[in-house]
Protein backbone atom coordinates (compact mmCIF):
# COMPACT_ATOMS: atom_id res chain seq x y z
CA UNK A 1 0.00 0.00 0.00
CA UNK A 2 1.35 3.52 -1.02
CA UNK A 3 1.28 6.76 0.92
CA UNK A 4 -1.83 9.09 -0.31
CA UNK A 5 -0.52 12.21 -1.32
CA UNK A 6 -0.47 15.70 0.23
CA UNK A 7 -4.22 16.76 -0.90
CA UNK A 8 -5.74 13.68 0.82
CA UNK A 9 -6.46 14.04 4.60
CA UNK A 10 -7.53 10.66 6.88
CA UNK A 11 -9.64 11.71 9.98
CA UNK A 12 -10.92 9.88 13.14
CA UNK A 13 -14.34 10.39 13.61
CA UNK A 14 -17.69 9.79 14.87
CA UNK A 15 -18.54 7.18 17.56
CA UNK A 16 -14.79 6.35 18.07
CA UNK A 17 -13.79 10.12 19.26
CA UNK A 18 -17.14 10.69 21.22
CA UNK A 19 -17.02 7.53 22.80
CA UNK A 20 -12.99 8.12 23.67
CA UNK A 21 -13.56 11.85 24.99
CA UNK A 22 -16.25 9.63 27.32
CA UNK A 23 -13.66 7.10 28.49
CA UNK A 24 -15.48 4.34 27.14
CA UNK A 25 -14.01 1.66 25.17
CA UNK A 26 -13.59 2.24 21.77
CA UNK A 27 -14.87 -0.48 19.73
CA UNK A 28 -15.02 0.56 16.06
CA UNK A 29 -12.82 3.02 14.63
CA UNK A 30 -14.56 4.94 11.12
CA UNK A 31 -12.47 7.47 9.18
CA UNK A 32 -13.36 9.99 7.13
CA UNK A 33 -11.01 10.70 3.86
CA UNK A 34 -11.03 14.21 2.61
CA UNK A 35 -10.12 14.91 -1.25
CA UNK A 36 -9.45 11.48 -2.48
CA UNK A 37 -11.49 9.59 -5.08
CA UNK A 38 -13.19 6.02 -5.72
CA UNK A 39 -9.95 5.31 -7.92
CA UNK A 40 -7.73 6.58 -5.59
CA UNK A 41 -8.78 4.67 -2.57
CA UNK A 42 -8.64 1.47 -5.02
CA UNK A 43 -5.21 2.29 -5.91
CA UNK A 44 -4.31 1.95 -2.29
CA UNK A 45 -5.56 -1.51 -1.72
CA UNK A 46 -9.33 -0.26 -0.19
CA UNK A 47 -11.96 -2.73 -0.60
CA UNK A 48 -15.23 -1.00 -1.78
CA UNK A 49 -18.24 -2.07 -0.03
CA UNK A 50 -20.62 1.37 0.04
CA UNK A 51 -24.01 0.83 -1.91
CA UNK A 52 -25.00 4.25 -1.70
CA UNK A 53 -21.73 6.43 -1.14
CA UNK A 54 -17.96 4.89 -1.24
CA UNK A 55 -17.26 3.47 1.55
CA UNK A 56 -14.14 1.22 1.62
CA UNK A 57 -12.30 -1.37 4.16
CA UNK A 58 -8.79 -0.75 5.37
CA UNK A 59 -6.95 -3.49 3.53
CA UNK A 60 -5.37 -5.04 7.09
CA UNK A 61 -7.03 -3.19 9.78
CA UNK A 62 -10.80 -3.82 7.87
CA UNK A 63 -11.26 -0.46 9.69
CA UNK A 64 -14.20 1.63 7.90
CA UNK A 65 -12.84 4.74 5.39
CA UNK A 66 -15.57 6.62 3.95
CA UNK A 67 -15.46 10.04 1.50
CA UNK A 68 -16.29 12.91 3.04
CA UNK A 69 -19.71 13.88 1.98
CA UNK A 70 -22.74 15.79 1.66
CA UNK A 71 -26.04 14.78 1.04
CA UNK A 72 -29.51 16.50 0.00
CA UNK A 73 -33.22 15.17 0.97
CA UNK A 74 -34.56 14.11 -2.88
CA UNK A 75 -37.65 11.58 -1.75
CA UNK A 76 -39.19 10.47 1.46
CA UNK A 77 -37.82 8.04 3.98
CA UNK A 78 -34.56 7.66 5.10
CA UNK A 79 -33.44 6.31 1.39
CA UNK A 80 -34.41 9.94 -0.27
CA UNK A 81 -31.04 11.08 -0.54
CA UNK A 82 -28.81 12.43 -3.02
CA UNK A 83 -25.23 11.98 -1.98
CA UNK A 84 -22.32 14.36 -3.16
CA UNK A 85 -18.49 12.76 -2.81
CA UNK A 86 -16.15 15.11 -4.93
CA UNK A 87 -13.26 15.91 -3.77
CA UNK A 88 -13.86 19.74 -2.88
CA UNK A 89 -15.85 18.57 -0.06
CA UNK A 90 -14.53 19.49 3.00
CA UNK A 91 -14.15 17.54 6.46
CA UNK A 92 -16.74 20.79 7.96
CA UNK A 93 -19.10 20.11 4.93
CA UNK A 94 -18.79 16.16 6.11
CA UNK A 95 -19.58 17.04 9.59
CA UNK A 96 -22.78 18.80 9.28
CA UNK A 97 -24.43 16.40 7.97
CA UNK A 98 -24.43 13.93 10.65
CA UNK A 99 -26.95 13.45 13.27
CA UNK A 100 -25.42 14.97 16.48
CA UNK A 101 -23.07 17.56 17.38
CA UNK A 102 -21.37 14.61 19.90
CA UNK A 103 -21.13 12.75 17.16
CA UNK A 104 -19.51 15.32 14.49
CA UNK A 105 -16.13 15.59 16.29
CA UNK A 106 -12.92 14.48 14.78
CA UNK A 107 -9.37 13.64 15.33
CA UNK A 108 -6.18 14.49 13.09
CA UNK A 109 -3.60 12.27 13.22
CA UNK A 110 -2.01 14.35 15.22
CA UNK A 111 -4.32 13.57 17.58
CA UNK A 112 -5.70 17.02 17.19
CA UNK A 113 -9.79 17.30 17.85
CA UNK A 114 -11.43 19.53 15.09
CA UNK A 115 -15.06 20.37 16.43
CA UNK A 116 -16.55 22.73 14.13
CA UNK A 117 -19.78 22.07 16.43
CA UNK A 118 -19.46 22.16 19.70
CA UNK A 119 -19.94 18.78 20.03
CA UNK A 120 -16.75 18.51 23.15
CA UNK A 121 -19.13 21.12 24.80
CA UNK A 122 -22.42 18.85 24.60
CA UNK A 123 -20.54 15.48 25.87
CA UNK A 124 -19.39 17.35 28.67
CA UNK A 125 -22.57 18.98 29.43
CA UNK A 126 -24.22 15.49 28.26
CA UNK A 127 -26.61 17.14 25.63
CA UNK A 128 -27.79 15.14 22.37
CA UNK A 129 -28.02 18.31 20.01
CA UNK A 130 -28.49 18.06 16.63
CA UNK A 131 -26.08 19.36 14.43
CA UNK A 132 -28.33 21.06 11.65
CA UNK A 133 -31.90 21.28 10.89
CA UNK A 134 -31.28 18.97 8.09
CA UNK A 135 -31.43 16.51 10.80
CA UNK A 136 -35.54 16.38 10.22
CA UNK A 137 -34.94 15.37 6.70
CA UNK A 138 -33.62 11.63 8.18
CA UNK A 139 -36.18 9.48 10.08
CA UNK A 140 -33.64 7.02 11.07
CA UNK A 141 -32.38 9.68 13.48
CA UNK A 142 -35.21 9.63 15.27
CA UNK A 143 -34.20 5.96 16.31
CA UNK A 144 -30.93 6.54 16.75
CA UNK A 145 -31.23 9.11 19.39
CA UNK A 146 -33.12 7.04 21.26
CA UNK A 147 -30.70 4.37 21.38
CA UNK A 148 -28.19 6.86 22.21
CA UNK A 149 -30.34 7.38 25.24
CA UNK A 150 -30.50 3.95 25.95
CA UNK A 151 -26.83 4.04 26.05
CA UNK A 152 -25.95 7.70 27.93
CA UNK A 153 -29.03 7.83 30.10
CA UNK A 154 -27.19 6.26 32.83
CA UNK A 155 -24.72 9.80 32.15
CA UNK A 156 -27.23 12.21 33.03
CA UNK A 157 -27.36 12.64 28.89
CA UNK A 158 -30.73 14.53 28.22
CA UNK A 159 -32.07 15.63 24.57
CA UNK A 160 -32.05 19.29 23.73
CA UNK A 161 -35.94 20.92 23.23
CA UNK A 162 -34.95 21.60 19.76
CA UNK A 163 -33.75 18.49 18.93
CA UNK A 164 -36.61 17.21 20.51
CA UNK A 165 -38.80 19.34 18.41
CA UNK A 166 -37.39 18.14 14.98
CA UNK A 167 -37.98 14.43 16.28
CA UNK A 168 -41.84 15.23 16.89
CA UNK A 169 -41.73 17.19 13.74
CA UNK A 170 -40.60 14.07 11.76
CA UNK A 171 -43.48 11.85 13.57
CA UNK A 172 -46.27 14.54 12.38
CA UNK A 173 -44.60 14.39 9.25
CA UNK A 174 -45.58 10.65 8.69
CA UNK A 175 -41.56 10.20 8.08
CA UNK A 176 -41.12 7.79 10.58
CA UNK A 177 -43.92 5.35 9.36
CA UNK A 178 -41.75 5.37 6.02
CA UNK A 179 -38.91 3.38 7.85
CA UNK A 180 -38.38 -0.10 6.90
CA UNK A 181 -38.90 -2.85 10.06
CA UNK A 182 -35.87 -4.28 9.51
CA UNK A 183 -33.92 -0.78 10.37
CA UNK A 184 -36.73 -0.34 13.42
CA UNK A 185 -35.96 -3.88 14.54
CA UNK A 186 -31.93 -3.10 14.52
CA UNK A 187 -32.36 -0.15 16.50
CA UNK A 188 -34.39 -1.96 19.17
CA UNK A 189 -32.23 -4.94 18.98
CA UNK A 190 -29.04 -2.52 19.47
CA UNK A 191 -31.01 -0.82 22.46
CA UNK A 192 -32.16 -3.95 24.63
CA UNK A 193 -28.46 -4.27 25.74
CA UNK A 194 -27.61 -0.48 26.48
CA UNK A 195 -27.30 0.47 30.21
CA UNK A 196 -30.67 2.01 30.30
CA UNK A 197 -33.16 -0.06 27.38
CA UNK A 198 -36.02 2.04 28.84
CA UNK A 199 -34.69 4.84 27.42
CA UNK A 200 -35.04 3.68 24.27
CA UNK A 201 -38.67 3.09 24.80
CA UNK A 202 -39.68 6.11 26.69
CA UNK A 203 -37.60 8.78 24.29
CA UNK A 204 -39.89 7.66 21.36
CA UNK A 205 -43.35 7.59 23.72
CA UNK A 206 -42.01 11.37 24.57
CA UNK A 207 -41.57 12.15 20.55
CA UNK A 208 -44.80 10.17 19.39
CA UNK A 209 -43.04 7.64 17.41
CA UNK A 210 -43.67 4.39 19.53
CA UNK A 211 -47.28 4.64 19.04
CA UNK A 212 -46.29 4.56 15.62
CA UNK A 213 -43.57 1.85 16.17
CA UNK A 214 -45.09 -0.45 18.68
CA UNK A 215 -48.54 0.66 19.78
CA UNK A 216 -48.34 -2.62 21.66
CA UNK A 217 -46.38 -1.66 24.39
CA UNK A 218 -47.62 2.56 24.03
CA UNK A 219 -50.81 1.09 24.96
CA UNK A 220 -49.62 -0.06 28.34
CA UNK A 221 -48.97 2.53 29.88
CA UNK A 222 -51.77 4.28 32.00
CA UNK A 223 -53.34 0.35 32.50
CA UNK A 224 -53.26 -0.20 36.17
CA UNK A 225 -52.36 -3.94 37.68
CA UNK A 226 -52.99 -5.26 41.01
CA UNK A 227 -50.95 -3.15 43.45
CA UNK A 228 -50.28 -6.07 45.64
CA UNK A 229 -48.16 -7.80 42.78
CA UNK A 230 -47.49 -4.87 41.16
CA UNK A 231 -46.19 -1.78 43.52
CA UNK A 232 -45.90 0.31 40.38
CA UNK A 233 -49.46 -0.60 39.39
CA UNK A 234 -48.78 1.15 35.73
CA UNK A 235 -48.17 -1.36 33.83
CA UNK A 236 -45.86 0.34 31.16
CA UNK A 237 -44.29 1.12 34.21
CA UNK A 238 -43.70 -2.42 35.20
CA UNK A 239 -42.63 -2.81 31.03
CA UNK A 240 -39.56 -0.77 31.45
CA UNK A 241 -38.48 -1.75 34.87
CA UNK A 242 -38.76 -5.30 33.08
CA UNK A 243 -36.34 -4.12 30.22
CA UNK A 244 -33.64 -2.63 32.38
CA UNK A 245 -33.85 -6.12 34.47
CA UNK A 246 -33.18 -7.72 30.84
CA UNK A 247 -30.03 -5.34 30.01
CA UNK A 248 -27.63 -7.72 30.69
CA UNK A 249 -29.05 -11.06 29.39
CA UNK A 250 -28.96 -12.53 26.05
CA UNK A 251 -30.37 -10.36 23.59
CA UNK A 252 -33.34 -12.61 22.45
CA UNK A 253 -34.09 -13.31 26.47
CA UNK A 254 -34.12 -8.95 26.62
CA UNK A 255 -36.66 -9.35 23.79
CA UNK A 256 -39.00 -11.78 25.28
CA UNK A 257 -39.03 -9.03 28.49
CA UNK A 258 -40.09 -6.78 26.00
CA UNK A 259 -43.20 -8.12 24.95
CA UNK A 260 -43.96 -10.99 27.96
CA UNK A 261 -46.94 -8.54 28.95
CA UNK A 262 -49.05 -7.25 25.75
CA UNK A 263 -51.92 -9.33 26.67
CA UNK A 264 -52.40 -6.85 29.34
CA UNK A 265 -52.94 -4.06 27.07
CA UNK A 266 -56.34 -5.16 25.52
CA UNK A 267 -57.55 -6.59 29.14
CA UNK A 268 -61.42 -5.51 29.39
CA UNK A 269 -61.25 -2.29 31.19
CA UNK A 270 -64.64 -3.78 33.40
CA UNK A 271 -62.15 -6.23 34.89
CA UNK A 272 -59.16 -4.32 35.70
CA UNK A 273 -56.90 -4.32 37.85
CA UNK A 274 -56.67 -7.87 37.26
CA UNK A 275 -55.71 -9.36 34.12
CA UNK A 276 -56.64 -12.74 34.67
CA UNK A 277 -55.30 -14.77 30.84
CA UNK A 278 -53.58 -11.85 29.81
CA UNK A 279 -51.09 -14.69 29.11
CA UNK A 280 -53.22 -16.31 26.34
CA UNK A 281 -54.36 -13.08 24.98
CA UNK A 282 -51.03 -11.70 24.62
CA UNK A 283 -50.11 -14.23 21.61
CA UNK A 284 -51.44 -13.07 19.16
CA UNK A 285 -49.61 -9.87 19.94
CA UNK A 286 -46.84 -11.37 20.58
CA UNK A 287 -46.96 -13.31 17.14
CA UNK A 288 -47.93 -9.77 15.49
CA UNK A 289 -44.49 -7.63 16.33
CA UNK A 290 -42.52 -9.98 15.84
CA UNK A 291 -44.01 -10.74 12.24
CA UNK A 292 -43.96 -6.82 12.01
CA UNK A 293 -40.44 -6.46 12.54
CA UNK A 294 -39.25 -9.47 11.29
CA UNK A 295 -37.56 -10.83 14.28
CA UNK A 296 -35.07 -14.33 13.84
CA UNK A 297 -37.70 -17.42 14.63
CA UNK A 298 -35.55 -18.18 17.26
CA UNK A 299 -36.63 -14.95 19.36
CA UNK A 300 -40.34 -14.94 18.69
CA UNK A 301 -40.02 -19.23 19.84
CA UNK A 302 -38.84 -17.98 23.25
CA UNK A 303 -41.17 -14.85 23.63
CA UNK A 304 -44.49 -16.95 22.81
CA UNK A 305 -43.40 -19.26 25.56
CA UNK A 306 -42.22 -16.81 28.00
CA UNK A 307 -45.50 -15.28 27.37
CA UNK A 308 -47.78 -17.86 27.56
CA UNK A 309 -45.90 -19.80 30.71
CA UNK A 310 -44.21 -17.05 33.01
CA UNK A 311 -46.95 -16.80 35.42
CA UNK A 312 -46.34 -20.61 36.26
CA UNK A 313 -42.50 -20.08 36.47
CA UNK A 314 -43.84 -17.27 39.11
CA UNK A 315 -46.14 -19.92 40.95
CA UNK A 316 -44.17 -22.74 40.19
CA UNK A 317 -43.85 -23.88 44.18
CA UNK A 318 -47.73 -24.38 44.16
CA UNK A 319 -48.24 -26.48 41.09
CA UNK A 320 -48.39 -30.30 41.34
CA UNK A 321 -45.51 -32.18 40.33
CA UNK A 322 -47.30 -33.40 36.96
CA UNK A 323 -48.20 -30.04 36.03
CA UNK A 324 -44.64 -29.44 36.13
CA UNK A 325 -43.56 -31.86 34.39
CA UNK A 326 -46.24 -30.47 31.43
CA UNK A 327 -44.59 -27.19 31.83
CA UNK A 328 -41.12 -28.63 31.17
CA UNK A 329 -42.67 -30.36 28.15
CA UNK A 330 -44.32 -27.75 26.79
CA UNK A 331 -40.99 -25.76 27.16
CA UNK A 332 -39.19 -28.24 24.85
CA UNK A 333 -37.03 -28.38 28.19
CA UNK A 334 -35.87 -32.15 27.58
CA UNK A 335 -34.78 -31.52 23.97
CA UNK A 336 -33.53 -28.20 24.56
CA UNK A 337 -32.33 -27.49 28.21
CA UNK A 338 -30.73 -24.28 26.99
CA UNK A 339 -34.52 -23.01 26.03
CA UNK A 340 -35.66 -23.79 30.07
CA UNK A 341 -32.66 -21.41 30.94
CA UNK A 342 -33.77 -18.83 28.60
CA UNK A 343 -37.09 -18.93 29.73
CA UNK A 344 -35.95 -18.85 33.93
CA UNK A 345 -34.26 -15.93 32.69
CA UNK A 346 -36.71 -13.93 31.34
CA UNK A 347 -39.34 -14.41 34.14
CA UNK A 348 -36.58 -13.15 36.53
CA UNK A 349 -36.42 -10.55 35.25
CA UNK A 350 -40.01 -9.90 34.81
CA UNK A 351 -40.59 -10.64 38.60
CA UNK A 352 -37.48 -8.44 39.72
CA UNK A 353 -39.02 -5.63 37.52
CA UNK A 354 -41.11 -3.98 40.02
CA UNK A 355 -40.97 -1.71 43.17
CA UNK A 356 -40.18 -3.00 46.70
CA UNK A 357 -37.92 -4.72 48.43
CA UNK A 358 -39.66 -8.22 48.81
CA UNK A 359 -39.79 -8.58 44.17
CA UNK A 360 -35.83 -8.34 44.20
CA UNK A 361 -35.35 -11.72 45.22
CA UNK A 362 -36.59 -14.65 43.03
CA UNK A 363 -36.08 -18.08 44.72
CA UNK A 364 -38.34 -19.97 41.59
CA UNK A 365 -35.22 -19.67 39.01
CA UNK A 366 -33.21 -21.92 41.16
CA UNK A 367 -36.53 -23.73 42.61
CA UNK A 368 -36.94 -24.59 38.77
CA UNK A 369 -33.25 -25.57 37.40
CA UNK A 370 -33.21 -28.19 40.63
CA UNK A 371 -36.83 -29.89 39.51
CA UNK A 372 -35.94 -29.41 35.93
CA UNK A 373 -32.35 -31.80 36.94
CA UNK A 374 -34.18 -33.98 38.95
CA UNK A 375 -37.18 -34.52 35.79
CA UNK A 376 -34.02 -34.43 33.32
CA UNK A 377 -31.97 -37.26 34.99
CA UNK A 378 -34.58 -40.05 35.24
CA UNK A 379 -32.97 -43.18 34.97
CA UNK A 380 -34.50 -45.01 32.16
CA UNK A 381 -32.69 -48.29 31.29
CA UNK A 382 -34.92 -50.33 33.44
CA UNK A 383 -37.61 -49.27 31.27
CA UNK A 384 -36.03 -50.32 28.27
CA UNK A 385 -34.88 -53.54 29.62
CA UNK A 386 -38.45 -53.88 30.42
CA UNK A 387 -39.49 -53.94 26.70
CA UNK A 388 -41.45 -50.87 26.72
CA UNK A 389 -41.32 -48.64 23.50
CA UNK A 390 -43.43 -46.43 21.83
CA UNK A 391 -46.08 -44.45 23.59
CA UNK A 392 -46.24 -46.98 26.63
CA UNK A 393 -42.12 -45.84 26.80
CA UNK A 394 -42.80 -42.44 26.59
CA UNK A 395 -46.08 -42.35 29.42
CA UNK A 396 -43.41 -44.74 32.10
CA UNK A 397 -40.77 -41.61 31.29
CA UNK A 398 -43.27 -39.35 33.00
CA UNK A 399 -44.15 -40.99 35.26
CA UNK A 400 -40.89 -41.40 36.27
CA UNK A 401 -40.45 -37.78 35.69
CA UNK A 402 -43.36 -36.70 37.35
CA UNK A 403 -42.01 -39.01 41.27
CA UNK A 404 -38.69 -37.06 40.59
CA UNK A 405 -40.08 -33.77 40.60
CA UNK A 406 -42.49 -34.91 43.38
CA UNK A 407 -39.72 -36.23 45.56
CA UNK A 408 -36.65 -33.18 44.58
CA UNK A 409 -39.92 -30.49 45.47
CA UNK A 410 -40.56 -32.22 48.61
CA UNK A 411 -36.58 -31.86 49.63
CA UNK A 412 -36.74 -28.21 48.64
CA UNK A 413 -40.28 -27.21 50.02
CA UNK A 414 -38.52 -28.23 53.28
CA UNK A 415 -35.65 -26.75 53.49
CA UNK A 416 -37.04 -23.13 52.71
Amino acid sequence: MTEFDSQVTTYLVGGAVRDQLLGLTVKDRDYVVVGATPEAMAAQGFLPIGKDFPVFLHPETKDEYALARTERKSGVGYHGFIFNTDTTVTLEDDLLRRDLTINAIAQDQQGKLIDPYGGVEDLKNGLLKHVSPAFAEDPVRVLRVARFMSRFADLGFKIHSETQALMRQLVDAGEIENLVPERVWQEIKNSLNQAKPSAFFLTLRECGALVKLLPEIDCLFGIPQTKRWHPEIDTGLHAMLAIDQAKDLDNDVAYAVMVHDLGKGITPEDVLPSHRGHEAAGLPLVEAVSERLKVPNHYKKLALLVCRWHLHAHTIMELKAASIEKLFTRLQAYRQPQLLEKFVLACEADATGRWGEEFQQYPQADFIRQLFQAAYHVDKKPLFERGYEGEALGQQIRQLRISAIQSKKKELMENL
